[in-house]
């Protein structure tokens, strides 16, 4: 199939350090290659892939000094988009609604993966306006707020099956990966392991919307030796960093659409304590790869009980549920039913894709 990619700006595909969707976007691109197909990726120019690559600016615009307008670079791309469209079977887009008044006036049959959460207010009218867009969520969870919205099924994030090697021996610290913003809830992560009585290892990112939170917030709860900031780390340093660790806390306080460093962790056997928000019970499986909680109490109860976990099931979960081959199967059989609908049978399609109770 012929089918083009439509990733993001703000980071290259891959993304260089932070970068969620860039790094999903560069998964399933690698995988739907491996499989055979014909894949074009409109992405950022620094952009490393197997695809083939068509640039919708020179780098990505959260390493561009001149970039001030990130917007015109989504509605440049857009734009590129609508005039190749008749050169693919299939447009899979990852930049949200921008291009929707495009996409509803081609021919050519797309799809969009919504990445980020669906509770915001104002979405609501667009997305009634755009009600025939085919949407792709991933996770059940997400799509609640838009729950009328045309889904198309639900497609779980996948890694690369060697991306991380599996580590039987843990050490004794717990890991905090990701951003530091207040629903992230590192602050949280901190009492958890000060109660736990283990050291905590921070790698995080800090955007400039939330630098000033962390220095008034956060760092004067990093005094101490029990607790480390590593700062962002890229690719390279996620198998040691999590690989090593007791276990990832991750008591989000918000209705996180996926949460790929759970599955990060879990490929590297690490099991997870989250918080029950957004998708978190759709991905650890309470009582075998973590344990799902509410409270900080029952994050440190959870600290306790995290030896008797096994860390080869907490592999065997990634391999079985979460990886970029997986992934790309999933969104073919969507794609076959977008391109050549009668050709496919309702059931083999992807759906509501765990049946939890939310």
């Amino acid at each position: 199939m012929k089918i083009a990619q439509v990733a993001p700006l703000y980071e290259s595909v891959p993304p260089k350090l932070y970068g969620g969707t860039e790094r999903v976007v560069s998964y399933l691109t690698e995988a739907l290659v491996e499989l055979g197909h014909d894949v074009t990726l409109y992405a950022s120019g620094d952009s490393v892939t197997s695809a083939n690559l068509r640039p919708a600016c020179e780098r990505a615009l959260r390493l561009d000094k001149d970039s001030v307008e990130p917007v015109a670079d989504h509605v440049y791309l857009a734009e590129r988009i609508f005039q190749d469209a008749d050169e693919f079977e299939l447009i899979h887009s990852h930049i949200d609604y921008v291009p929707m008044p495009l996409l509803r006036r081609m021919t050519t049959p797309h799809v969009t993966t919504l990445h980020g959460r669906q509770d915001i207010p104002n979405l609501r009218n667009l997305y009634r306006e755009f009600n025939e867009e085919p949407l792709i969520s991933i996770s059940d969870h997400q799509r609640l707020p838009l729950w009328w919205a045309n889904w198309q099924g639900t497609v779980y994030h996948g890694l690369p099956e060697d991306l991380y090697s599996f580590r039987q021996k843990p050490g004794r610290y717990l890991a905090f990966l990701g951003r530091i913003s207040p629903e992230k809830r590192v602050d949280d992560a901190i009492r958890i392991a000060r109660r736990a009585g283990l050291p905590l290892k921070i790698a995080a990112k800090v955007d400039k919307v939330d630098r000033n939170y962390f220095e008034a917030e956060i760092k004067p709860l990093l005094q101490g030796s029990d607790v480390e900031f590593v700062g962002e780390i890229g690719e390279d340093g996620k198998e040691e960093f999590l690989g090593e660790a007791l276990a990832l806390l991750f008591p989000i306080d918000w209705p996180e659409p996926f949460g790929l460093v759970m599955i990060e962790a879990l490929a590297c056997g690490t099991p997870v304590i989250a918080r029950r928000r957004g998708s978190v019970p759709e991905i650890v499986e309470d009582g075998e790869t973590g344990f799902v909680i509410e409270s900080i109490g029952q994050a440190v109860k959870a600290v306790g009980e995290i030896s008797r976990l096994s860390r080869k099931r907490c592999r065997q979960a990634f391999e079985e549920r979460f990886t970029a081959r997986r992934m790309a199967s999933d969104y073919l059989a969507i794609y076959e039913q977008l391109v050549r609908p009668e050709s496919v049978r309702p059931e083999s399609i992807t759906g509501v894709a765990s049946g939890v109770e939310l």
